[in-house]
């Protein structure tokens, strides 16, 4: 059973950190201004606002910035602004010590899976694959799935469904969540962070990639045993995907559905987990009954 951080009361405080990507401060104004109507202080890292080339600061500026986050005791969540690409060059240098005495609430999606991946293989510590605070943006902070950041926090139990999908195989699952950004899941096999997926329900989404890309992907999930002994699967979104000049030949979905046509496990496609708005947060290291029927999916924190 994976250690759960504690739930958030009102006056507790949030961390806000870039330990990937660049990101405006003012695009975090919306973000900290509605925390804080949800009762919360909030405490901004140097590195929102902050830019070195693409990243928000050198690896060292990232790195220290995260790890003061992480071992403030006064800071009970930590959300980053936003992903991109920066984890894996940090990771191996945080000290977990203060965080594994005191657990927090670890908040994104994206480039954040690495962290997420890292904590629950390392710590079998849950955290949140969530939205960031780019999605607070132009009023969605109202919509469902912001607000399911909102009750994750306070310790609702998440229950989620969705329409069926054409490819769906229908069943029941239940066992600890996990996963996230596929490309990223991919990038982890071979290292420390690399999770074992056996008897766990696993999602998966991405975003911006090729579909040859995808099936390679899958292929290499597939080759290391990750989709061989799943207890269940969701697909969530595959977004803005791109084909070649010479076409591939098959959609992104029914690559994947070809990938894991030959096991028995339910599999849910197209569930609201995406770099798009819709996006569910979902408590990663958590057991949760998964439920695919000929009517709805059901995905449900236990």
């Amino acid at each position: 059973m994976s250690k759960i951080p504690p739930y958030l009361k009102k006056g507790d405080s949030i961390g806000i950190v870039c330990p990937s990507g660049f990101m405006p401060y003012e695009k975090a104004i919306t973000c900290i201004r509605v925390l804080q109507q949800w009762g919360y202080k909030v405490v901004t890292g140097k590195t929102l606002g902050s830019q070195f080339h693409y990243f928000s600061g050198t690896d060292m500026e990232r790195m220290e910035d995260l790890q003061a986050m992480l071992d403030n005791k006064e800071i009970k969540a930590i959300l980053c602004g936003r992903g991109g690409y920066g984890m894996s060059r940090i990771i191996d240098e945080l000290d977990f010590k203060q965080f594994k005495k005191n657990p927090k609430w670890l908040i994104g999606f994206s480039d954040i899976t690495v962290l997420h991946s890292h904590v629950y293989r390392q710590l079998k510590t849950a955290s949140l694959h969530a939205p960031m605070a780019g999605a607070f943006n132009e009023g969605e902070f109202e919509n469902e799935f912001v607000q399911s950041l909102r009750k994750a926090l306070r310790g609702v139990n998440s229950h989620y469904s969705c329409d069926p999908h054409s490819f769906n195989r229908i069943g029941k699952a239940e066992g600890e969540l996990v996963g996230g950004n596929l490309s990223l899941l991919a990038h982890l096999i071979g290292s420390v962070s690399a999770i074992d997926t056996k008897g766990k329900i696993l999602f998966l989404e991405d975003v911006g990639e090729y579909i040859y890309n995808i099936d390679r992907m899958m292929i290499q999930l597939k080759r290391n045993g990750m989709l061989q002994n799943l207890a269940g699967l969701v697909i969530g979104g595959f977004t803005e995907i791109k084909d070649t000049n010479t076409p591939f030949g098959s959609d992104v979905l029914s690559v994947i559905q070809s990938q894991v046509q030959e096991f028995l496990y339910p599999v849910c496609f197209d569930f609201p987990v995406s770099h798009e708005k819709n996006n569910y947060a979902l408590k990663v290291g958590v057991k949760h009954i998964l439920r695919v029927s000929k009517k709805k999916v059901v995905l449900k924190e236990v």
